[in-house]
């Protein structure tokens, strides 16, 4: 069945408000939406509760393996002018760009299966709690296909909405993806080279430092040392507050750098680590510390394994 927003009020809203703000055909929506299903599958994994947080010690391996490093070198071996071209354009890292992509989809492995319109249709329609961001997302997706002179129907990515090797939504898409290829189209999907200047561009709007370290290790003494620990991710304590609290880092770091303060339960015991400017970058990407150290680790193994060309 594939009626299933043919007719309804909120979908004749959103062609209404595409037509008359930026000059899309109705018929041409209206067929659009004709197109797309409402998939229950996507509503129960979105509102399924979140599994219990994974600690660092069982989260790490997912990322940090033989098999994910091997084919980070294999894909940087295989598109190394590109990534040395990021590198040089951009200021980040070509390790940094190949953990991202392995980390968000195994090299392209695993983009995900959903159609984009059924995913963000669905979520935009039928799933309130969010809808405000989902149907922004799908207004935007709606603008990259025509941006692109892409199908609509035919894109695909995550349940919700992701896409290509570097799972970008709509919004980051047409706010950071980059042709990188200089071939007049934008293809995170099937064209790494795309994906990997798109990467680097998202990297170095969100404030990346070139030559910048990630994280420092810390030791820590003292009862007032968890009063250092940030809440959320946002840095909140310089690091001469830190000091004060019990905080010593392993490699210099200045008193008056914001930086993120956070512990983690690993595999031979509790790790204390600072997350400087470059790790809060990465957070920008996805908001949680441990993926930053899944990245940052994963680029570190993948460097080391690569050695020198």
């Amino acid at each position: 069945m594939a009626a299933d927003y043919q007719n309804a009020p909120q979908v004749s809203a959103l062609i209404s408000e595409m037509t008359s703000e930026h000059g899309f055909a109705e018929e041409q929506l209206t067929a659009v939406f004709a197109g797309a299903e409402r998939k229950q599958a996507i509503l129960d994994a979105i509102s399924r509760p979140a599994e219990k947080t994974k600690p660092w010690k069982d989260y790490r391996p997912i990322f940090l393996n033989s098999a994910r490093i091997n084919k980070g070198v294999s894909f940087w071996q295989k598109h190394a002018e590109a990534l040395a071209r990021a590198e040089q354009e951009y200021g980040v890292p070509a390790q940094t760009i190949v953990a991202i992509i392995g980390v968000e989809t195994l090299y392209g492995g695993n983009t995900g299966s959903w159609r984009v319109i059924d995913a963000l249709s669905t979520l935009c329609f039928d799933y309130p709690p969010r809808a405000p961001f989902f149907c922004q997302q799908l207004k935007e997706y709606l603008l990259l296909a025509r941006q692109e002179q892409l199908d609509p129907l035919v894109l695909t990515g995550s349940y919700a909405g992701a896409m290509g090797l570097p799972q970008f939504m709509p919004s980051s898409f047409r706010a950071y993806a980059v042709d990188f290829d200089n071939d007049g189209h934008i293809d995170i999907w099937n064209n790494p080279t795309d994906a990997i200047g798109s990467v680097a561009n998202y990297f170095k709007q969100h404030g990346w430092t070139q030559g910048g370290e990630v994280v420092s290790r810390a030791t820590v003494q003292g009862d007032q040392v968890d009063q250092g620990l940030t809440a959320g991710i946002d840095p909140q304590l310089t690091m001469g507050q830190l000091h004060a609290l019990g905080w010593n880092s392993n490699t210099p770091v200045a008193d008056d750098l914001k930086v993120t303060a956070f512990r983690f339960d690993g595999a031979e015991g509790v790790e204390y680590w600072l997350g400087l400017p470059n790790f809060y970058t990465i957070t920008r990407y996805n908001r949680s510390p441990m993926y930053a150290m899944a990245v940052y680790q994963l680029s570190e193994a993948i460097l080391q394994a690569k050695g020198t060309p």
